[in-house]
């Protein structure tokens, strides 16, 4: 009996590990919107070495990670880095998004979407639970290189990770 619980368990995570799109592969198109309403295309960002860094306004694993994902930002960005906060509550108002990248204290941009269309965006299924941070690395050609799974990724957000994974990219 041990063992059948033991396999299941085995099934499911591997299941889990499954629900997000593998890497590498083309980045699908994405609609970022900032407070104002206005909506960018995640393809007008092309040539750059893009991080999307989907995020709750409330949550410390997120500040964390938007501390670090600005100081490998301070420095790359000058060579063509463009990360980009996603917060996504449902009906999430303007004014708590410029509060929330105020809050942060990042120098990157702090847009929103729906949480539909993050779901989208990842290839994950509404059945999981999704951690937070999601970060999604994007290449300057428009190819994912790297990608949370359904229960994050302490490895993109470790300073010394991003560092080396985006100065990569940039090369």
């Amino acid at each position: 009996m041990r063992s059948l619980a033991s396999l299941a368990a085995l099934l499911a995570l591997g299941a889990s590990a499954l629900a997000i799109s593998p890497v590498p592969r083309k980045s699908p198109e994405f609609t970022i919107v900032e407070p104002s309403g206005r909506q960018t295309l995640l393809s007008s960002l092309k040539g750059k070495v893009v991080l999307l860094e989907f995020v709750l306004a409330n949550c410390p694993h997120c500040m964390r990670a938007s501390t670090t994902i600005d100081k490998v930002y301070r420095d790359l960005g000058p060579r063509g880095f463009e990360p980009v906060g996603i917060a996504f509550q449902p009906n999430l108002p303007p004014r708590m998004v410029t509060d929330l990248a105020r809050q942060l204290g990042v120098s990157y941009p702090i847009r929103c979407s729906s949480p539909e269309a993050v779901d989208s965006y990842l290839g994950r299924s509404v059945m999981e639970r999704l951690m937070v941070p999601q970060i999604v690395v994007i290449d300057r050609q428009g190819v994912i290189r790297a990608q949370s799974g359904t229960n994050g990724d302490p490895l993109l957000e470790n300073e010394v990770y991003l560092r080396n994974l985006i100065g990569g990219l940039l090369q």
